[in-house]
């Protein structure tokens, strides 16, 4: 089974908001542009802010927030879970007041915004948070697919849970979005490993510290937080814990962090000493083995320069990175089992 296969049979069990053969694909078009069109900046650096708070602030005072940030220059802003709160008068269309105030904001500043809001869809409540692009279109919807229960599923109307895993493509890379209480759920962490996540924003009411760490180490890409706490925590794509900070403006936690999509992680099998050597040998001005961590096995790459993809030209010595590795070797030991699928 290969990697299209894999994925294809991915679709079935959650679902994405997308054609998991285009999320593949974008996905491969997003690794072989590298440093993309971001002229004289090194890898493809995605300035993002995490802006965190307690359900308790207008509208019009979260906006205000918005705007500050946006105008610093930014190409993604986070917003905490359901941030407007989760009541009898929070219940909102995607053409509601919240939406129709970021929108706006996001097309002005040109940036990518994660919108959470309680939703209302034809009868259904569903806990959502919405993609709006940089031109203020809605990019894409995820639906909580682990409510809270005990709380939840006790208002009225009840939310409902959601039913796909979503995985945006934007154009600094692909963006996945899980939501506070589905962070318990390996499976879904995994379902969005298979659609090409390369950062996830996680908005939430709480940290989840270690859980959310595991979620990086397993699955191998960026995590950042936006909670109620109010607090942010930033993974590495290893699972280090980059960054963790708290309420540092008051009522509010903002927090500033670039990431470098185009850094990449192997595990030292079939890579390492020969691969890596190689590369290392010819073409260490260009790329940089950023990090050796012996006792997991695993190496982290990045570019050195402008105009240079770390993970094309590790491709192009034939490394093979660590999650279609893991991914490849799962169908190795099925198919020694006797498990074939077509």
């Amino acid at each position: 089974m290969d990697r299209r296969q894999f994925i294809r049979q991915s679709t079935a069990a959650l679902g994405t908001l997308t054609s998991a053969e285009a999320a593949l694909a974008a996905t491969e078009q997003q690794e072989a542009a590298g440093s993309g069109s971001a002229a004289g900046k090194i890898g493809r650096p995605v300035r993002a802010v995490s802006i965190g708070f307690r359900p308790a602030p207008s509208l019009e005072q979260i906006a205000a927030l918005v705007d500050k940030e946006g105008a610093l220059g930014v190409d993604l802003i986070a917003l905490p879970e359901t941030f407007r709160g989760q009541s009898d008068r929070s219940l909102e269309t995607l053409d509601g007041p919240t939406i129709t105030a970021l929108a706006p904001l996001a097309e002005k500043h040109r940036t990518y915004i994660v919108a959470p809001i309680d939703r209302k869809d034809g009868g259904k409540r569903l806990n959502s948070a919405v993609i709006l692009d940089r031109r203020g279109r809605i990019a894409g919807v995820y639906d909580k697919i682990y409510p809270f229960w005990v709380q939840e599923f006790a208002k009225h109307p009840p939310v409902q849970p959601g039913q796909n895993v979503t995985v945006i493509s934007t154009d600094f890379g692909r963006l996945g979005v899980a939501i506070c209480f589905d962070v318990n759920w390996a499976p879904l962490w995994q379902r969005l490993s298979d659609f090409g996540a390369e950062l996830v924003v996680w908005p939430s009411a709480y940290s989840a510290g270690k859980t959310l760490q595991a979620r990086a180490i397993d699955f191998s890409y960026y995590i950042m937080s936006a909670t109620h706490t109010p607090d942010c925590l930033v993974f590495d794509i290893d699972g280090e814990q980059l960054l963790h900070e708290t309420a540092n403006a008051g009522e509010f936690n903002i927090t500033r962090f670039t990431f470098d999509l185009d850094r990449c992680i192997f595990h030292q099998d079939l890579n390492r000493p020969d691969k890596i050597g190689r590369l290392l040998k010819e073409r260490g001005d260009d790329v940089a083995e950023e990090k050796w961590l012996p006792m997991e096995g695993v190496f982290v790459l990045k570019a050195k320069r402008p105009g240079v993809s770390a993970r094309a030209l590790a491709r192009q010595y034939g490394l093979e990175e660590r999650r279609p590795y893991l991914n490849r070797s799962r169908t190795q030991v099925d198919q020694a089992r006797g498990w074939q699928f077509s």
